[in-house]
């Protein structure tokens, strides 16, 4: 059974890097990873609805138009339920405390520990 993961960055390259990072897990059936350059078209994608199943949001804090921290609390407004994790290139605990307050699940750092992530999301439920 595949789950649904939704990579927000304006940064093309960052696309790259989790097609590169999940590759053997999209061959096994387990993920299909969608991606959006900006809040405002992850938005879409979800009033759109994604499938199969979305589980988690990784989202990056800094861009530009609305920024990922206005991006977590429309997503929560939305789907309360639904994880978010913040990913800034910055260990700024302001926005960190922010992001806890808005709801985040996590808050991480670039350059992103994909080991870390992928235990992460064994442990929201994924196959």
């Amino acid at each position: 059974m595949s789950v649904s993961i939704l990579v927000v960055d304006d940064e093309a390259d960052v696309a790259e890097l989790f097609r590169q990072q999940f590759r053997r897990e999209v061959r096994q059936g387990r993920y299909v990873i969608h991606f959006a350059q900006s809040a405002e078209e992850a938005l879409d994608k979800l009033g759109d609805g994604i499938e199969p199943e979305l589980i988690v949001v990784f989202s990056d804090i800094n861009m530009p138009g609305m920024d990922g921290l206005s991006l977590l609390r429309k997503v929560k407004e939305r789907r309360a339920d639904l994880p978010v994790i913040m990913v800034t290139a910055y260990g700024d605990d302001e926005r960190r405390r922010k992001a806890a307050e808005f709801g985040a699940r996590e808050f991480v750092t670039k350059p992103v520990d994909f080991d870390l992530l992928k235990q992460q999301l064994q442990q929201l439920g994924s196959p």
